[in-house]
């Protein structure tokens, strides 16, 4: 996912409204028109809208000011002005609008096409029309349009996804999220070959129900302080309702680097210490799938929690891990599916 930004300031604005109009009515053989200014044009509105295919908030400019539409001024002949046209910013699911000066949460969008207009524009002001009386048969004032709202924003993307993958740097993630999905992520055998958070769905059961899944860029010790690719990406597990704990087969350190990675999600967000969790244990193959081996670790580690080994890159066992992912975080819908199977 080149490009993925996740914090952007920008300024918004909505748009100003149209001054009225100071005519008066000209007719061939009329010896006194009276008053006939038009009202102004309402400035546009600035409207965010969810948008399901955004992955990121690249295509917003730091800094720069999102304007509607100026509303037109009012005409003779008591035309009113033009309305400004409303601006819509698309931006993806999970994005939240934050006051850049008071940092107060003002909007938080959960679902595709849901809309949220932030600033209203102006009104349009009153023609001299609207100011006759049969004290003033002629007035020749008019109203200016009002300002519309502006703020200052900042945009903070906080990834929608299920469940989400946590790991040490090079335990399989981005493979294993491949494998159960149809994302496409950066796959190589280093270190922090994810650099941005990927998404990925999977779907069950004939497509009766699906999950969405994110592949957590790898945590090292001091993340939540900022060591490593530090806290930028811990914000995306946020809203998850479960954990997959993923280690390495080939240099397993369970209760070490599951103590660790817990440690910093905590330090980040004590909520996510109370998320349900499976720890997965990739890369079985490299004890050649031998069954007696798999449940000497599971019996060895059983009291850190339920254990599934797996083999994400040859594919073993990963309909197991799917059907355990089903039962333990979705629990509702899988007694549905497999009480009818």
């Amino acid at each position: 996912m080149s490009g993925f930004i996740d914090e952007v300031p920008i300024q918004i604005r909505a748009g100003h409204g149209g001054a009225g109009s100071v005519h008066f009515h000209k007719e061939k053989f009329v010896e006194f028109g009276g008053p006939d200014g038009g009202d102004g044009g309402k400035g546009g509105d600035v409207i965010f809208v969810a948008e399901g295919r955004m992955m990121t908030l690249e295509n917003f400019l730091p800094d720069r000011l999102y304007a509607a539409e100026d509303g037109g001024p009012g005409l003779g002949q008591n035309r009113n002005g033009k309305n400004g046209e409303d601006l819509l910013l698309k931006v993806p699911i999970g994005t939240q609008i934050i006051d850049a000066v008071t940092m107060e949460l003002i909007y938080d969008f959960s679902h595709d096409g849901e809309t949220f207009t932030i600033a209203k524009g102006g009104r349009g002001g009153k023609g001299n029309t609207f100011f006759k009386t049969s004290v003033q048969q002629a007035p020749r004032y008019s109203q200016p349009g009002e300002d519309g709202d502006s703020f200052s924003l900042r945009l903070e993307l906080k990834l929608l996804a299920d469940i989400g993958i946590v790991g040490l740097p090079n335990a399989g993630k981005s493979t294993l999220l491949a494998k159960i999905t149809h994302a496409h992520p950066k796959i190589a055998g280093y270190a922090f070959t994810t650099l941005s958070p990927n998404l990925g769905v999977v779907h069950r059961h004939e497509d009766l129900f699906r999950y969405t899944v994110a592949d957590i860029p790898g945590i090292i010790e001091g993340a939540s302080k900022g060591v490593g690719l530090g806290i930028s990406f811990l914000k995306h597990i946020e809203r998850v309702q479960g954990i997959l704990f993923l280690f390495d087969g080939g240099n397993l350190q369970l209760e070490e680097e599951l103590e660790m990675l817990r440690s910093e999600l905590g330090n980040y967000n004590e909520s996510l210490l109370h998320k349900k969790y499976l720890i997965v244990i990739n890369k079985m193959d490299i004890w050649d799938n031998d069954p007696s081996f798999t449940e000497e670790i599971q019996k060895n580690y059983s009291s850190l929690g339920e254990i599934v080994c797996i083999s994400a890159d040859k594919e073993n066992n990963l309909e197991y891990l799917l059907e355990r992912i089903d039962k333990v975080f979705f629990p509702e819908k899988a007694k549905l599916v497999y009480e009818n199977t």
